[in-house]
């Protein structure tokens, strides 16, 4: 790939971050993500100039993009222990440890879950598409956790299997139940709030207005006066959901460094959020038999627990 386009600013566009104009405009060919790494490798110019992703362009300014092929990363299968739930010959559901990345990106290209379910399962590496325009670092992911959350998930291990796996989770057809500490107590609660990008802060999630809808349906188990139990029915699946919605509550997770309270994770010496995918309930697309899982509380979330029902 070695192509060059020129844009004008429009008036609907002005006030409007670089990255999402760009996104927008050519959003049948390329992703947000994708001109986020041209303008970091200064293949974007504004007015002939190099800029950062969070510029505003004003209406009339020209944007010149050189388009350049992303580089493929080596996805190579590595022998990493898995704690395997389930497995057929469809899918695999696995107990994710704290630490371990889902899927392969930048700074994180090797001992990810897509490196152990590639050694694992070597039908996966069938998933690979050497065909797609964008970097295809995802074979057999249906769903994800976030680096420091634990618990159940769930991959696909061939094409068909991916598509149906895939399709209940966009459908809402698997019921997803997990457990946070939480500083304080959010009692039982449905939390309906708009969730999108923090526009402070593109890293960060936050409930904003003109987010995507987001429900987080809430049970506090145990509350000790500082730290509660909190079991959380993931209705939708927005980034960052029950973080940010626990946190808009003013109850934050324990220990999550990006939402939570600084103060008090550094005096509990919770150095992740304590947050763990507990339960999975779904039909299973090919045998249609009822299927439930479930993954016992990490060690360190388990010896907090025991001192809020204390």
């Amino acid at each position: 790939m070695d192509d060059t386009d020129v844009i004008i600013v429009t008036e609907a566009e002005d006030g409007l971050r670089i990255d999402k104009i760009l996104a927008t405009r050519f959003q049948e060919g390329y992703s947000r993500s994708y001109f986020q790494w041209l303008i970091e490798e200064k293949k974007v110019l504004l007015n002939g100039e190099i800029i950062k992703k969070r510029i505003m362009p004003k209406a009339g300014d020209e944007i010149e993009i050189h388009y350049v092929c992303l580089p493929q990363p080596n996805l190579t299968p590595e022998n990493i222990p898995l704690t395997i739930i389930f497995e057929d010959e469809y899918m695999i559901v696995i107990d994710k440890p704290a630490g371990m990345v889902v899927h392969p990106a930048s700074g994180n290209w090797s001992g990810t879950f897509v490196n152990a379910l590639l050694y694992h399962c070597q039908e996966v590496s069938a998933l690979l598409d050497p065909t797609s325009p964008d970097l295809n670092v995802r074979p057999g992911i249906v769903h994800r956790l976030d680096k420091n959350t634990t618990g159940l998930l769930v991959a696909a291990k061939t094409s068909k299997a991916h598509e149906k796996l895939a399709a209940l989770f966009f459908n809402r057809e698997i019921r997803k139940e997990y457990l946070a500490i939480c500083v304080g107590n959010p009692g039982n609660v449905d939390i309906e709030a708009p969730i999108g990008r923090n526009p402070a802060c593109y890293q960060k999630m936050a409930v904003v207005k003109d987010g995507k809808k987001a429900l987080s349906q809430c049970k506090t188990l145990g509350y000790n006066g500082k730290l509660s139990l909190v079991s959380v029915n993931l209705v939708t699946g927005r980034t960052h959901q029950i973080r940010v919605h626990l946190q808009s509550v003013n109850t934050p997770v324990l220990g999550d460094p990006i939402y939570g309270n600084v103060k008090i994770n550094l005096a509990n010496k919770a150095e992740r959020q304590m947050l763990h995918a507990h339960r999975l309930e779904f039909i299973h697309p090919f045998t249609q038999e009822l299927l439930k899982f479930e993954a016992p509380l990490p060690k360190e979330m388990n010896t907090i627990v025991k001192n809020i029902f204390l």
